[in-house]
């Protein structure tokens, strides 16, 4: 037997297929999930890319429930893109951290509202925004990932600017002469 030390910085910055090898590995020694090979997920076909505008129907039909709006955004992060046609893929286990939900079981639910979500945008019951793989992953389309963090990143600079004009406004109010 041989062993082998690893900074956390090395398992950072290695490639994508040696990061889910070394999970996998750490995973089946303490018979969290059973042993499997690690392979490419397949496409799924139900899987929508989604515009701009889909995303942004989707989080209105989601908008009261904070846990799910949180999970929808997690997509807006860079993933793992396999196969032909290619797909994104996230841990289940990187969301569950990000969001500090309570258990996998709630990102699960928080992705189920958002595909009922989307079957009502698209008025598609096959349409679907993700899928899973049987080792902890969720798949989307790229073009869904790309829409969500431009989503994301248009609603951050809209706050930026309303933030500006609040400050503006109130050094106005303090600068001007009182009449």
């Amino acid at each position: 037997m041989i062993g082998i030390s690893l900074t956390a910085e090395q398992v950072r910055n290695a490639p994508a297929p040696v990061r889910q090898w070394i999970e996998q590995e750490l995973l089946a020694s303490f018979n969290l999930a059973p042993r499997s090979p690690a392979a490419a997920p397949a496409a799924p076909a139900h899987l929508v890319a989604c515009s701009v505008e889909d995303v942004a129907g989707v989080l209105e039909h989601i908008r009261g429930v904070f846990p799910a709006v949180n999970v929808l955004l997690e997509f807006g992060r860079p993933g793992i893109s396999y196969g032909q046609p290619a797909v994104m893929t996230f841990r289940l286990i990187d969301v569950l951290h990000h969001t500090r939900l309570q258990d996998v079981g709630q990102v699960i639910t928080c992705l189920e509202m958002i595909n009922q979500a989307l079957t009502e945008v698209k008025k598609d019951p096959a349409a679907r925004f993700c899928g899973f793989d049987n080792e902890g992953h969720c798949l989307i389309a790229p073009q869904t990932q790309a829409s969500i963090a431009t989503l994301w990143q248009t609603m951050t600079e809209r706050q930026q600017a309303q933030q500006a004009n609040t400050t503006n406004t109130r050094t106005a109010d303090r600068i001007a002469p009182a009449a």
